[in-house]
């Protein structure tokens, strides 16, 4: 009976923590998409599709961009990419949020 219980009790804790680790991520998608609109939305469009030739030819959501690694988007944000300039003020959670979001917007 005790190792019924305690066997119940390790599951329900990695219930607990993968639930945990779900709401973060559904947070910084949604705290990427408020950083996402005020900085970005204007030329990438507001479902990452682009507004932009240059933005229309590579969608946010489509597999040459959702193939990069988090690292290289971060970069484009930060120090540009072919076409697109820096985008100041992204940073630190700010910049993980983002990416966060342009990985939610996979296709």
């Amino acid at each position: 009976m005790t190792k019924t219980i305690r066997t119940l009790m390790m599951l329900a804790a990695v219930i607990c923590m993968a639930s945990a680790a779900q709401l973060a991520q559904a947070a910084s998608v949604t705290a990427g998409q408020a950083v996402y609109k005020a900085k970005c939305q204007m030329c990438h469009g507001a479902d990452g599709s682009g507004n932009l030739p240059k933005a229309k030819a590579n969608p946010l959501g489509g597999a040459t961009v959702q193939a990069k690694s988090d690292a290289d988007l971060k970069t484009a944000v930060t120090a540009g990419a072919g076409t697109m300039k820096p985008v100041p003020g992204v940073a630190g959670a700010d910049l993980d949020n983002v990416v966060a979001f342009v990985r939610s917007l996979k296709k």
